[in-house]
């Protein structure tokens, strides 16, 4: 259902943590005409954990209208209170997204048959395609294979974003799912070679600042063009190291703002990136022909 280059957008704000608007406009229209494939706003790029309930639906409203059905966006939605995930997915469809993107609930660390009901009752409740969440070393949680494949019975659980880290656990759910859901990478460094066994696509967290270059990356991979695919790929290598520096969306918000794209702010508990790291980042924007 979607495919390739799909951008987990930061929310740009001002120093005082106000988002700004302007600036996310710009950015989409930056990405459309980039090629980037799909576009997913108030992920953990996005800085979701610190935007309210209204912040959140309202930030949806305004990707979706910026886009104007050009590309997909797939909105994030996922809590660790079922019944908020279910009132942000419904926010979602109402605002017009095509996806929702649920991250497993974090810290309560439910167990497997929790993250099953979990899942089906979100996607019970609102009848739009989902993308389950996998990102066990945020989350403190880890949506297991099995449970996977149990959810990929339930007909609007379209995809999954697996974020382990693992090659392995991608080859795995390829072979337990893959004529039923897609698998996209939530790794940029592995993206390539999880496309190439046979994933679907990234939602990547490099493409906010070389957009151009991970569509072409992954078109060629989709396509089976491994050359190309390695070839680009080496392009990006840096900032799929260097990007994660300092957590995520640290690095790639201060990246964006020395390319003159977007403000300096970054909501607490996350503060700018540290004066160390600042070097070794520019040199991977220049790297990849970013700067």
């Amino acid at each position: 259902m979607f495919h390739g280059s799909m951008v987990a957008i930061v929310t740009p704000m001002a120093e005082d943590g106000s988002v700004q608007h302007d600036a996310l406009a710009d950015l989409i229209e930056w990405h459309v005409d980039s090629g980037t494939d799909a576009i997913v706003p108030v992920g953990t790029t996005g800085e979701s954990a610190t935007l309210s309930h209204e912040e959140h639906c309202a930030l949806i409203r305004f990707v979706v209208e910026r886009v104007a059905g050009r590309v997909p966006v797939i909105a994030g939605t996922g809590a660790n209170a079922t019944s908020e995930a279910i009132e942000l997915t419904r926010c979602a469809m109402e605002a017009g997204a095509d996806a929702a993107l649920l991250v497993t609930p974090y810290y309560n660390k439910p167990p497997q048959e929790g993250l099953y009901l979990h899942y089906r009752a979100v996607a019970e409740a609102v009848p739009l395609p989902q993308i389950l969440y996998n990102v066990p070393g945020r989350t403190a949680c880890d949506l297991l294979p099995e449970t996977v494949e149990r959810l990929s019975h339930v007909p609007n659980i379209v995809g999954i974003k697996e974020a382990s880290g693992s090659l392995d656990r991608a080859r795995e759910l390829l072979k337990r799912c893959g004529g039923r859901l897609d698998v996209y990478s939530g790794d940029d460094a592995l993206a390539r070679e999880m496309i190439l066994a046979g994933g679907r696509g990234v939602i990547s967290v490099t493409a906010n600042v070389a957009p151009g270059k991970m569509h072409e990356m992954c078109t060629a991979a989709l396509g089976g063009d491994a050359e190309t695919a390695a070839r680009i790929d080496g392009e990006l290598a840096a900032l799929h190291r260097d990007l994660f520096l300092e957590s995520n969306p640290i690095p790639v918000k201060w990246a964006l703002f020395e390319m003159g794209r977007i403000g300096r702010g970054i909501r607490l508990p996350l503060t700018p990136l540290s004066e160390c790291y600042r070097e070794p980042l520019r040199e991977a924007l220049r790297a990849a022909g970013a700067l």
